[in-house]
């Protein structure tokens, strides 16, 4: 639960680094990049709740930085940022919370569960507000999306999706069947 409370914390100052970091983006970018990071807070807050109520609190134990890594590597360029963090980082929350949320609920914690579900909820949309972005951004440009989410994935030496993908949930984010498959495959 502290990994994932650290990962909301992490996505609030991404979804505000999205809002302010690009310049000449229409107006609704902006007001759905702050709309994911009123999300976000309420994630946080729900999740720091439940370490409150085991005993612990956000920062009694160590955290990663790997999606902040992200953001800084794609400072420069709003589509990379949509491709790499919103529809990698953030996606691979989609397939990593069911089986949390089936652990948990199995050792009896059924109220951090509900929480999960919740924010895999959220999470989804948060990935299909990246996944439109990224593919409005790679139109205005002249780029085919599927095979330049793969081409950054490569320049940006990001970690390829891995299996198992939490396929329902990726189709509703805008994922399309064969994109899955492609990445799916072995890189």
């Amino acid at each position: 639960l502290h990994a994932v409370v650290h990962i909301e914390f992490s996505a609030i100052n991404l979804a505000l680094d999205h809002a302010a970091r690009f310049r000449a983006m229409p107006r609704t970018y902006y007001a759905d990049w702050i709309g994911v990071a009123a999300e976000e807070a309420e994630h946080f807050t729900l999740l720091r709740r439940r370490l409150l109520a085991l005993g612990h609190d956000y920062g009694d134990f160590p955290a990663h930085a790997g999606l902040w890594d992200m953001a800084e590597k794609t400072a420069d360029d709003v589509l990379a940022r949509m491709a790499l963090v919103p529809r990698l980082l953030e996606a691979r929350g989609l397939d990593a919370t069911p089986p949390m949320r089936d652990r948990l609920a199995e050792a009896g914690d059924t109220e951090s569960a509900a929480v999960l579900d919740i924010i895999l909820r959220d999470e989804i949309g948060h990935v299909a507000l990246g996944d439109a972005w990224f593919r409005r951004l790679c139109a205005g440009r002249g780029l085919e999306p599927e095979a330049t989410y793969r081409r950054l994935l490569r320049e940006f030496d990001a970690p390829w999706p891995q299996a198992p993908m939490n396929v329902a949930a990726r189709l509703a984010a805008g994922f399309g069947e064969n994109e899955l498959a492609a990445l799916a495959e072995k890189r």
